[in-house]
């Protein structure tokens, strides 16, 4: 799905802009009377304005010109001059809030200066005294949550009604109905930069049927679901209406029939993001004034009619985010010979588009071609470059494959090119080089092939972004001349599995404006070049440069005020910590040669993070008090390392911490009673390091946790009760492997419903296998462990072998290597979703379970080193995913069952009494 990132809805402004087009004759007449200071004010309207100012709050001091005896000269008031309604007359007052993002965008906090430059209060019932008004424009204020003035419906006279961000909530008063003259209302409901949240609605729409003379009607974001199915028959009653915003209103039904249509000047529809679930009804296409259609964001279904082609003036057509949507993209699209956006994108399209390309290949104004999020196959045709004026061409998320054609550079105008995550294996196309007007080309996560030179990018002038992403490295290869001069600068390069090195070439070194970089995985083996890295200092927000070799130390002097995340994982580093940005949130440094210690104020230095990865380096000393004041710190990885000493027993602040990994140190002491603090704790890994004593009961505090790994310590003690479902009921992965647990293993553990791991080998647990280890219902279901791998996967970053490792003992008991005594119970055949379980080396005796064959999902068994006697069963060889087997070293007898996958003697050696295949021992028949 795509993602709206604009605050002020699009849409919202492309109804307006249609209105004053259409408009725009009349918009001027209304605001002519600005320009008339020499009229007279009207001494009663001027008292009423002062009342109207006196019960608003107006922070900035916007009002501060209503002052004086004209107030036809004071800010946002316009009179007549006309013979016609007299002489001084107030006929607009238009208080729309200045205030533009777009101008503010480089403020710290543009929400607070918006809220300073709101009016705000109540809205005086003094304006019905301006009774020759026609013009009321409050919009992006800020009225927090007052309802509209009821008596907005006395002031007849209006025409231009605008009360759009401004924070109304409640019922529309049904007033506004007895606004005859009414052309423009404007109701747009939501919240600018997102300040309240204020709900308009309205019960009905009986109240619209006065506004005859009703050309622009925008209700935008207002509740509408409980208006019942007639709206449609009640706005139809419009017979001036041009433009109709309907965006966001929870509208539940889209009739299917339309006896008549009595608002056919009707020019923009915007039906978007609603809840219509059915396929597109034919009246729509009966519209034939229509030029711009949004339908986005609904549940449309089926395919697209052939009826829309009655909509011969339509210029956008936006039916994007509808799922529901199917079917061969028509051709007959290109009969809409006027369109100039096209936008189908995240349906579920399939097949190819050479078919629509034809037809669509005579538009000379198509400007934007959106098929992104489909399903959508194939090669991209030679007739795509007949689009020549399109500047928006928008293919991700789909399926096509192949090169890309060369018939591409004939697209002049092109500004966007968005091919990312698909199938793309061929070359990118020398003319690419020939788009001139070019700004982001996203080429990420296809398969390209070939070699990309400076032909390529000679001419693309206007180049911001450039984006290439392969999925397996280094396919496609950079051969541009080392001190070749690029004729553009970026702000954003994301290239990744590329082969771009073994040096930082001089069209990178020239890019001193990035905002973003990312180079991973491209084969650079140099050092990074000083002068570059300090252009970037400034601005640079993003950096990452992992997965390279490339060396030498950091420049601990350069400060990156801006830079948020830095990935320098998996090169040759060496050096002390850096500690650049103050406002970095990740720091990703693993798989290098950093050393010494973690900076003692390292909360001082950074205290914004949020996920701090060090494994894998040679860092050491004590773990730093000061990672505990790092109080949105959500991930600590320090795997890997040489740091030795206590935890440190600071965590009760550490509010955010969910992944906690110090595995492969040289750490000891006890589990600190802090660590309990941590209620947002889900993986704790403290692997391989020197603790002792027992597992603390406090640790029962973190009930949210996923992963328990206290594997190769000393821990002593017995599993602790408390470790059961009712209180780790998100417990998925238990390993306490490698210990000097003792006692036996508490029938406690089967209540943990969502456990996959139950690994407790190599400790001195004896007794018997609990009979209920088929209660452990996520082995035995084999439910998804997606979740968790997900959060193991970011707590490891991804490390591939250490990754697999973990999760692949995913599914799987292991009791090996303790003093376990008795039979193994039947029920452990009904953990039917197991894939691995080791019993090796402990005092097990009786027989192997007779339907130890419903193991259908088993990989690997070892029962090795116990006292098992009788038969193999013959179901064993039922278990068709079993590839390890080790049943050596028991009393086990008689013939063994026909297993053709298995022909290594030494997984049943030490029976005496076997015989048969792969055994060199002989069956003798009875």
């Amino acid at each position: 799905m795509k993602t709206i990132v604009a605050t002020v809805n699009l849409t919202h402004l492309t109804l307006l802009l249609s209105f004053f087009a259409l408009f725009h004759q009349h918009i001027i007449e209304l605001c002519s009377a600005d320009k008339l200071i020499s009229v007279p004010c009207i001494e009663t309207e001027k008292e009423a304005l002062l009342a109207f100012k006196n019960s608003l709050i107006d922070p900035s001091n916007r009002l501060s010109s209503w002052v004086g005896e004209e107030c036809c000269k004071w800010e946002g008031i316009g009179c007549s001059s006309n013979q016609t309604q007299g002489h001084g007359h107030v006929t607009k007052l238009n208080l729309r809030n200045p205030f533009s993002l777009v101008h503010n965008s480089g403020l710290d906090d543009p929400t607070s200066a918006y809220k300073r430059s709101c009016l705000s209060g109540n809205v005086s019932t003094s304006l019905t005294h301006l009774k020759y008004l026609n013009y009321l424009d409050l919009s992006m204020n800020d009225f927090q949550g007052n309802p509209i003035p009821n008596f907005f419906g006395e002031m007849v006279n209006l025409e231009y009604l605008n009360l759009s961000f401004a924070s109304f909530s409640g019922l529309i008063p049904s007033s506004l109905g007895n606004l005859s003259k009414l052309q423009f209302l404007d109701l747009y409901a939501d919240s600018y930069l997102n300040i309240g949240s204020w709900e308009l609605r309205a019960e009905n729409l009986n109240w619209i049927s006065g506004l005859s003379s009703l050309k622009l009607f925008n209700l935008g974001y207002v509740k509408l679901n409980g208006v019942g199915e007639t709206w449609l028959q009640k706005i139809n009653l419009l017979p001036s209406l041009v433009s109709l915003n309907l965006y966001f209103c929870e509208l539940n039904g889209l009739p299917v029939s339309l006896p008549f249509i009595n608002f056919t000047s009707l020019s923009v529809l915007d039906l978007s993001q609603n809840s219509f679930n059915s396929p597109m009804p034919l009246w729509l296409f009966n519209l034939t004034s229509l030029r711009t259609l949004h339908l986005s964001w609904n549940f449309l279904q089926g395919s697209i009619p052939w009826e829309i082609t009655n909509l011969k003036s339509l210029e956008v057509l936006d039916l994007s985010d509808n799922l529901g949507l199917e079917g061969h993209i028509p051709g007959f699209l290109g009969h809409l010979t006027k369109l100039k956006v096209l936008d189908l994108s995240a349906n579920e399209f399939t097949g190819g588009i050479h078919e629509l390309l034809n037809s669509v290949s005579n538009n000379n104004i198509l400007q934007t071609l959106d098929l992104s999020s489909n399903s959508l196959d194939g090669v991209l045709p030679e007739s795509l470059g007949k689009l020549k004026n399109l500047q928006h061409l928008l293919f991700s998320s789909n399926a096509f494959f192949g090169s890309i054609p060369e018939s591409i550079g004939n697209i002049s105008s092109l500004e966007v090119l968005d091919l990312s995550y698909n199938k793309m294996n061929g070359t990118i196309a020398k003319s690419f080089g020939q788009l001139s007007k070019l700004e982001n080309a996203n080429l990420l996560l296809n398969s390209w092939g070939g070699v990309l030179t400076k032909t390529h990018l000679s001419n693309l002038k206007s180049l911001k972004s450039l984006r290439i992403t392969l999925d397996e490295p280094n396919s496609l290869v950079f051969e541009i001349p080392n001190k070749w001069l690029p004729p553009f600068r970026l702000n954003t390069l994301q290239i990744l599995n590329c082969k771009v090195g073994p040096t930082f070439p001089m069209w990178i070194q020239v890019q001193t404006e990035l905002i973003s970089v990312t180079l991973r995985n491209v084969g650079i083996s140099d050092t990074i070049p000083e002068q570059w890295f300090s252009s970037l200092a400034p601005q640079v927000t993003q950096l990452d440069l992992s997965k390279n070799q490339i060396e030498g130390k950091l420049p601990h002097q350069l400060k990156f005020p801006n830079l948020n995340s830095i990935d320098l994982s998996f090169n040759h580093f060496d050096g002390a910590f850096p500690h650049w940005s103050f406002n970095a949130s990740q720091l990703s440094l693993e798989s290098n040669s950093f050393s010494g210690p973690i900076p003692e104020n390292i909360a001082e230095l950074m205290p914004r993070l949020e996920r701090l990865y060090l494994s894998h380096n040679h860092l050491s000393g004590q773990i730093s008090q000061s990672l505990c004041d790092l109080h949105s710190l959500q991930v600590l990885s320090l795997r890997s390392n040489h740091f030795s000493g206590e935890l440190p027993s600071c965590w009760g602040n550490s509010y955010m911490l969910w992944g906690f990994d110090v595995t492969n140190n040289n750490l000891s002491g006890l589990i600190p009673s802090s660590i309990s603090s941590l209620r947002s704790l889900s993986v704790l890994m403290l692997g391989n390091n020197n603790f002792h004593g027992e597992i603390p009961a406090s640790l029962q505090n973190c009930t949210g946790l996923t992963t328990i790994d206290l594997s190769m310590n000393n821990f002593i003690g017995k599993v602790p009760s408390w470790i059961e479902g009712r209180v780790l009921s998100s417990l998925f992965m238990l390993r306490l492997n490698s210990n000097k647990f003792s006692g036996f293993i508490p029938s406690t553990l089967c209540s943990l419903s969502n456990l996959h791991t139950l690994d407790l080998s190599e400790n001195n647990f004896s007794e018997v296998i609990p009979t209920c280890l088929d209660n452990l219902t996520a082995l035995v279901f084999s439910k998804s462990s997606e979740v968790f791998q997900n959060l193991v996967y970011v707590v490891l970053r991804g490390r591939v072998a250490e990754y697999s490792n973990f999760i692949g003992h995913v599914n799987s008991i292991d009791l090996s290597g303790n003093d376990l005594t008795g039979k193994i119970p039947d029920e452990i055949t009904n953990i039917s979703g197991l894939q691995s379980l080791n019993l090796l080396r402990n005092r097990i005796s009786g027989r192997i379970p007779s339907n130890i064959g419903n193991l259908k999902r088993l990989e690997t068994l070892d029962m090795s080193r116990n006292h098992l006697a009788g038969p193999i069963p013959q179901s064993i060889t039922d278990m068709i995913s079993l590839r390890h087997l080790n049943l050596s070293y028991n009393e086990l007898e008689g013939r063994i069952p026909p297993l053709p996958q298995f022909n290594d003697a030494t997984i049943f050696q030490g029976n005496p009494l076997l015989c048969g295949h792969p055994l060199p021992t002989i069956c003798k028949h009875t």
